[in-house]
């Protein structure tokens, strides 16, 4: 599998740490481990990431013009045509889904329960798939999110099981750091679906975590798991 270009990604996939932003704040916060110590800034600082990558989403979108009565006259604007369906991966995808519903408000929402299911030791890893709740997909526009892209897999998982419910007219993966191991996967595996990464790290390591990353997500934000 051959490396990914940092500075010049496909067409079909945006890279925040690109491009100075406050995206990279907000990343940075996420990755300190003195900043880490304050989960409610870890949680505020994915939702906030959501909401940036929600904004930088809804430029895509279909949109149609409307004219809005003012106490004073008439406003012509443009505004979309329709909500997207807002998908995520429990339960390190709830705050940066809460970002994308920030702006997303009158969304339909689909929520998947995913996780390493570990097979013998750390290394050899499955996928298990245990909780899915989801609207009709067909023909609508989804985004599907989660902090952390690692191997892919789990998103793969998803995707597909939500295909179940319908074929979207266009589909959106939203990252905020990603291995280019898991970036590779996903081109390759879900190619119709365009990309929204904060930042692409080096490597993974040899237990399939991110390098160098944050940690996890959902045990910064939530509590670790027994």
């Amino acid at each position: 599998m051959g490396r990914i270009n940092r500075d010049n990604p496909s067409p079909s996939m945006f890279v925040f740490a690109n491009q100075p932003s406050l995206a990279n704040q907000f990343i940075a916060e996420l990755r300190d481990v003195s900043v880490q110590k304050d989960r409610l800034r870890f949680r505020r600082n994915l939702e906030r990431l959501g909401e940036l990558i929600a904004y930088e989403i809804s430029k895509t979108l279909p949109y149609h013009n409307v004219k809005i009565q003012t106490s004073l006259g008439v406003a012509e604007t443009q505004l979309p045509l329709r909500q997207p369906v807002l998908a995520t991966i429990l339960r390190a995808g709830l705050p940066f889904h809460q970002g994308f519903l920030n702006y997303f408000d009158q969304a339909d929402n689909a929520f998947a329960g995913a996780f390493r299911g570990y097979v013998v030791g750390e290394e050899n890893f499955e996928i298990a798939m245990d909780y899915i709740s989801c609207t009709d997909l067909s023909g609508k526009t989804l985004v599907l999110t989660d902090p952390m892209l690692a191997t892919g897999r789990s998103l793969e998982k998803v995707y597909h099981a939500l295909l179940r419910y319908g074929i979207p007219a266009q589909t959106h993966v939203a990252a905020i750091i990603a291995s280019p191991e898991g970036v590779e996967f996903l081109q390759s595996r879900m190619p119709e679906c365009h990309l929204w990464i904060g930042a692409i790290d080096d490597h993974l390591n040899e237990h399939y975590y991110i390098v160098p990353g944050l940690g996890d997500a959902g045990d910064l934000a939530f509590g670790e798991k027994v």
